[in-house]
């Protein structure tokens, strides 16, 4: 629903995190990006689940980092060097179908990008389902929090109406 840079973590969640992830990629193998996703609460991580490829959840790297999940995807399969630095806090927000329907437009789009330090990703699928992820609105404030209630107010902006 929502993702975000960065996240504050106990040493040892991180720690923790960063083994199993590597567990993870390092018995996968293959090249590229992976996204590892993790359920932590305090010093404690599980496992969720693994994406061999750049996904949604990731695109908040659009606004965050100085190379995006899909740049940091290409450099690693050509061997290229991979900067993972964050420039600034930002989020994320899910733009859902909210209904079902085929030849979908999509309105507010320029309502959600007014607001300064905001984007909108939408991914052109052609039918909606109620809870179909069809785009993402990305958001930069001075916080994390700033950021994500601000993509909230994004992916709110925008809806999905039916053909």
């Amino acid at each position: 629903v929502e993702s975000w840079q960065p996240q504050p973590m106990a040493a040892k969640a991180l720690e923790r995190a960063q083994e199993i992830a590597l567990g993870v990629t390092g018995n996968l193998g293959g090249l590229g990006i992976f996204g590892v996703e993790l359920f932590v609460a305090g010093d404690e991580v599980w496992f969720s689940e693994v994406s061999p490829r750049p996904h949604d959840t990731g695109m908040v790297t659009m606004i965050t980092q100085a190379q995006n999940e899909f740049e940091l995807h290409a450099r690693a399969l050509l061997g290229l060097p991979v900067d993972t630095r964050l420039r600034q806090p930002g989020a994320s927000s899910v733009i859902y179908g909210g209904l079902e329907g085929r030849g979908v437009t999509f309105h507010g789009v320029a309502e959600a990008l007014a607001e300064p330090g905001t984007d909108v990703r939408l991914f052109g699928k052609p039918e909606a389902f109620v809870k179909r992820r069809m785009g993402v609105g990305l958001a930069v404030a001075e916080t994390a929090e700033a950021a994500r209630e601000k993509a909230r107010r994004v992916s709110a902006a925008v809806s999905v109406k039916a053909g």
